[in-house]
């Protein structure tokens, strides 16, 4: 049995998501659907590679992933089929791709587009479907299309480092408004060299301690650990840390004018 992944910003609140999932079980014959979120924000490429990275991660190899995300976000006339490490990632050619997997995939075709008698998400998700059941049947890669490094590219937004900092961006903040920052356990251990630290936000926020997890502290109190991805969070026990100090992620809202948010967040070594 295959797995297909579905990954997309089109919520639930109307028939797309039942209609995709009919069209690929028509498709795809016997194939698992696994629903990643339908709740993405609109164009938040750093939220959505957040959640397209550390999901591809944990299945097996073999597995398909469909990301449905700010689709019409630039003109396209092409559909991108990619096959990295073992796994395949459907997307529009928008740039996501780059900034899922923070590398040049090893093989992309492009799947035209340009015939469908319209464009819209349910055309697209024919032409991804059909593609998906002609490798499952044994076709290669070259033979869906000419292979091509003729796409978008977006680079992952990545922290700074200076000899006695980290300065690293929030790239998502979850359901509890847990706050995830791109600085990785790895790059801040590599950084501290043992060293004392504070992590400043807010301006004047500080935390000097990496916590094992929200009992650590006592209710109502700000902690900082490393979590299941390996990624810095701040949060508050049973609070909500975004909102309690103004922070957001780096690409949400960006028409916002009415408030000060803050997106970054600094570490300091002594």
């Amino acid at each position: 049995m295959k797995l297909l992944t579905l990954t997309t910003d089109i919520g639930s609140a109307d028939f797309l998501i039942g209609a995709i999932k009919g069209q690929m079980l028509q498709l795809i014959p016997g194939v698992q659907l696994v629903d990643i979120t339908h709740q993405l924000p609109s164009f938040n490429y750093p939220h959505t590679a957040y959640i397209g990275k550390n999901t591809l991660r944990h299945f097996p190899t073999g597995t398909f992933h469909l990301f449905l995300v700010n689709m019409f976000d630039s003109p396209s006339d092409k559909i991108l089929l990619a096959e990295h490490n073992g796994h395949f990632i459907g997307c529009t050619d928008n740039g996501l791709l780059t900034m899922i997997l923070e590398d040049t995939p090893q093989k992309v075709v492009a799947l035209d587009t340009t015939k469908l008698p319209q464009q819209n998400i349910l055309h697209y998700v024919r032409i991804f479907g059909t593609a998906v059941q002609r490798l499952i049947d044994g076709e290669t890669m070259e033979q869906l299309g000419e292979l091509t490094t003729q796409y978008a590219v977006r680079n992952p937004i990545r922290p700074s480092f200076g000899e006695n900092w980290i300065e690293g961006q929030i790239i998502y903040i979850d359901h509890f408004e847990n706050v995830i920052v791109n600085i990785t356990k790895p790059d801040f251990e590599a950084h501290r060299k043992g060293r004392q630290f504070s992590i400043v936000f807010k301006r004047d926020e500080t935390i000097d301690r990496i916590s094992q997890h929200y009992a650590d502290v006592t209710e109502g109190t700000k902690l900082a650990f490393f979590n299941a991805a390996g990624y810095l969070e701040i949060a508050v026990n049973k609070g909500n840390a975004g909102g309690l100090f103004g922070l957001q992620g780096i690409s949400d809202n960006p028409f916002h004018t009415d408030r000060i948010f803050y997106q970054t967040v600094k570490i300091f070594f002594e």
